[in-house]
């Protein structure tokens, strides 16, 4: 049987960085001190890094962005959608007045 997997809080997340770019303690000996693996604490100084307050959204929520792209997919599907069946009822009456 695997090991569960372990969720870390936004703020444990944002303190470990802190640890690591503000008091200096290096990635390897912060990793060892927070029970951690040296990638995921080089990862999260990366993402936030990068992202700022949005990098670490939580569990079943997206980054901005990534709302935005579900948001335009839907509605790309809606318009797609409309755009057949206008051209289906197009159709039809261009049929119909033959």
């Amino acid at each position: 049987m695997g090991v569960a997997r372990r969720k870390h809080t936004a703020e444990f997340k944002i303190a470990a960085v802190r640890l690591i770019t503000e008091r200096g303690v290096s990635v390897a000996q912060a990793a060892r001190d927070l029970g951690v693996e040296r990638s995921l604490l080089t990862k999260w100084k990366r993402d936030l890094a990068g992202q700022g307050a949005a990098a670490f959204p939580g569990k079943g929520r997206l980054r901005p962005l990534e709302e935005e792209v579900a948001r335009l997919r839907r509605e790309v599907d809606t318009l797609r959608l409309e755009r057949d069946i206008l051209k289906k009822a197009t159709a039809f009456f261009a049929k119909e007045s033959r």
